[in-house]
């Protein structure tokens, strides 16, 4: 069974179950603007998946009490794929065939490529994938719009990094049903500072136990190990290495999300990560204030790095539909036009489509030092 959600805002608000509707009035006299996403609400990214329509849900919320009764309205009807890669197509599909005029804010990089031969055909946007995975953003693609770097550009700030720290010995870890982009973006960071994987580990990221991977990496000894995977499998490997007292570093991409931020804190152990959205605590940037405004109305929402790239997805989008109304309306191919030519501040964070090959909006990416309890503190 797929677990389905809509937010729909106007005076009243539906958002999971609340119960709150949007009169008819209101829906008669608005211009509804229907977006898709396809999360993994269950399993072992579920909490990812969470911050990542939240992020969004808030988004459009706040759009719609500023369009007023007769602006658009926003909305999003999100389906469950459990991170799976056939249940993302098969979703991505459905919502395609209901109309949507554009997905944004997938939450699986690997389900993201493999559900690209659908938008393709349907020649539906794919907005806002909340993964930098290289498989998603080859220039030939048509329909992929990204509002974040790619894991070519963070792995050149971790591995100038590990460059920084004198690191020889270097183990990489990664999910092993990704394509092989990840890893030759990953091969070629370290080969341009003169450093080869030491141990290089393929995951599966739906395993019950990461024992033997651990053992691999401990064996190795490392200098420090990169993760591109999501935060469930660091978690155990790290209580592992850790429990064998391993003495070197973690880092980990931006994928492993506030989760991990939040278990490494638990354990009291550091980790380094590369982020591809402002620090959700800098209140001093525009965007960051409103954000916490804006997340603030939606129910069981937590501020943090995964949630706040949620939200700027959905600023996008509401940026987007409204360059695509003032043009002639908001379907698929007016909404694929508005975002090809959108370039735009969102308070702090810019958005720029044009001239971008790989249609990659933003290229900023921050290394940020987590200590043992959790701040930030490089």
């Amino acid at each position: 069974m797929k677990r389905r959600n809509l937010v729909l805002a106007g005076p009243g608000l539906l958002l999971g179950g609340l119960g709150l509707t949007v009169p008819a009035a209101v829906r008669a006299q608005a211009t509804v603007v229907k977006f898709g996403q396809s999360a993994s609400l269950s399993g072992g990214q579920s909490a990812y998946g969470k911050d990542v329509q939240d992020g969004v849900a808030a988004a459009f919320a706040a759009a719609n009490k500023v369009e007023g009764s007769k602006g658009l309205r926003f909305e999003l009807v999100t389906l469950d794929d459990g991170g799976d890669k056939e249940r993302c197509r098969q979703n991505v599909k459905t919502l395609v065939d209901q109309g949507v005029s554009a997905v944004v804010g997938l939450t699986s990089g690997a389900a993201a490529e493999a559900a690209l031969p659908v938008f393709e055909e349907a020649q539906v946007a794919m907005l806002g994938t909340a993964s930098g995975n290289m498989g998603i953003r080859a220039a030939k693609l048509t329909t992929a719009f990204h509002v974040r770097a790619g894991y070519d550009e963070e792995y050149r700030r971790m591995v100038q990094y590990v460059k920084d720290y004198g690191f020889t010995r270097v183990g990489y870890v990664y999910l092993k049903d990704t394509t092989q982009a990840n890893q030759l973006a990953m091969t070629a960071a370290l080969e341009a500072v003169g450093v080869k994987p030491t141990v290089t580990v393929a995951l599966d990221r739906n395993a019950k136990g990461f024992e033997a991977e651990a053992r691999q990496l401990l064996d190795g000894k490392l200098d420090c190990v990169l993760f591109t995977t999501n935060a469930g499998p660091i978690n155990q490997i790290v209580d592992l290495m850790h429990a064998a007292r391993y003495p070197g570093l973690y880092f980990s991409s931006s994928f492993a999300g506030q989760v991990l931020i939040d278990e490494m804190a638990k354990k009291g152990i550091s980790v380094i990560m590369t982020q591809v959205v402002p620090r959700p605590h800098q209140i001093a940037l525009p965007v960051v204030k409103q954000y916490h405004a804006d997340l603030a109305a939606v129910n069981g929402a937590r501020v943090g790095y995964t949630s706040f790239e949620g939200y700027i997805a959905g600023l996008v989008a509401v940026e987007a539909a409204r360059a695509a109304a003032r043009n002639g309306g908001t379907n698929k191919a007016r909404l694929k036009e508005a975002l090809a030519g959108l370039r735009t501040d969102l308070g702090g964070y810019k958005i720029n489509f044009t001239g971008s090959s790989t249609r990659t909006a933003s290229r900023f990416v921050e290394v940020v030092a987590l200590d043992r309890y959790g701040r930030v503190i490089g």
